[in-house]
């Protein structure tokens, strides 16, 4: 028997690994499969088996829940509803990025200067996105280092990168090494990019990172559009 089961609190493709491991050691079931994209498991069994079995399987960091239908009539998603949900998904990272936007523009009203408006929305882009982050500081770095180069070798870096990025947005707005900064920006964007392109080309599904675990998006097309306004902007800052 195959039935489709909900599960909530995944974040990486680690939590699909182990959820997946912890399943399949249970008695009657005889093969796993969990979507980390659309929060689901197809679990095969020989006979029922509970809802709270699987439950105590599984880390209390996650939830299973109840039924959602027989694995006979899952509906099958078209490529038009697919692409429609992935704009859904990425509708809050533009809504911020509109934010600090705006907020860019007003500060710099009384005498715009593009230069002064483009350090303005670096800096209040790291504020913003670091805070995201810290909302949940010990679900980032499992998140982080599936992707980050940098984070896979070094996982203390996955920690501190929250940080990071909240010094790079302070010294930016309050043009203190405005140089150094821009620099750091590209340097640790740069290694992001190449692990999210690497992600991208695989067609890998891992959540984002970018807006720490509060929000889930679609980590190769999120990531990759933050990291590109950034660096853009790093190097003409450096060039002008």
């Amino acid at each position: 028997m195959k039935h489709l089961y909900k599960i909530s609190g995944m974040t990486c493709d680690g939590c699909r690994s182990n959820i997946e491991k912890a399943l399949n050691k249970i008695e009657g079931v005889t093969n796993t499969a969990v979507n980390l994209e659309n929060a689901e498991a197809t679990i095969e069994m020989k006979n029922h088996i509970s809802i709270e079995t699987f439950q105590k399987a599984i880390s209390n960091k996650y939830t299973i829940q109840e039924k959602v239908s027989d694995f006979k009539v899952k509906k099958t998603i078209t490529p038009p509803e697919h692409k429609e949900s992935e704009l859904k998904q990425l509708f809050p990272l533009f809504l911020i990025i509109g934010y600090i936007t705006l907020a860019s523009i007003l500060i710099n009203r009384t005498s715009f200067n593009f230069n002064s408006f483009m350090l303005d929305f670096m800096g209040l882009f790291y504020i913003v996105f670091s805070f995201f982050k810290l909302l949940d500081l010990k679900g980032f770095p499992d998140s982080f280092k599936m992707y980050d180069p940098l984070a896979k070798k070094i996982p203390i870096y996955s920690w501190l990168y929250p940080f990071i990025e909240t010094a790079l947005g302070l010294m930016i707005l309050m043009r203190f090494q405005i140089k150094f900064a821009l620099i750091v920006t590209i340097i640790i964007l740069g290694l992001t990019t190449v692990g999210v392109v690497k992600i991208l080309i695989n067609k890998k599904s891992i959540q984002c990172a970018c807006l720490g675990t509060a929000l889930k998006l679609p980590m190769t097309k999120a990531t990759f559009i933050e990291n590109a306004i950034m660096l853009i902007m790093a190097f003409w800052m450096l060039l002008n």
